[in-house]
């Protein structure tokens, strides 16, 4: 089964980023906004044994705020992505990737740099990109959020989100 580890926000100004998401991003209707921490991966384990594994590698973790503002461009082979900025809880959210990474999803292909962030858009040409770029650039919005939970998602055939587990920090 394909499953995802994310953390699912929450914002007072939530509907910015909906509205945002909903003009450029297909899977808005899919998936809630969140920040990926382990990318979509193929595994047989059980979504008990896979929370066991996460709580014991996070058991030193405890809640953290989360600070996004400000948008940036991601230009990748296929497809381009719109990005909604970590500024503070960056470090946080990477050493957190980095705990999965490091020990139970060492076998995962690895082959980028993970940066934070919330997607807010997809593409398939720069264009289309450059363009959401230049409608919300100038967005000085602040979101802030308290991360307290880690989520396992399941991803269904037609790409929607089920989450399985909650596991609180």
């Amino acid at each position: 089964m394909k499953r995802t580890i994310m953390i699912l926000p929450q914002f007072d100004n939530m509907d910015v980023i909906e509205q945002i998401r909903n003009k450029y991003d297909p899977l808005a209707k899919l998936i809630q906004p969140h920040i990926t921490l382990v990318f979509p991966f193929e595994s047989e384990v059980s979504n008990d044994f896979l929370e066991e594994v996460i709580k014991k590698q996070l058991m030193h973790i405890n809640p953290f705020e989360v600070v996004l503002q400000g948008f940036s461009r991601q230009i990748e082979e296929k497809t381009t992505y719109l990005f909604l900025d970590i500024i503070i809880g960056a470090k946080e959210l990477q050493g957190i990737h980095d705990l999965l990474y490091s020990v139970n999803f060492a076998t995962l292909n690895e082959d980028y740099t993970y940066v934070p962030h919330i997607t807010v858009g997809r593409f398939s040409e720069v264009s289309s990109l450059n363009n959401a770029y230049a409608d919300v650039k100038n967005l000085n919005i602040i979101f802030k959020s308290r991360i307290n939970k880690i989520i396992i998602e399941e991803i269904a055939t037609d790409e929607q989100s089920i989450v399985v587990k909650e596991i609180f920090l």
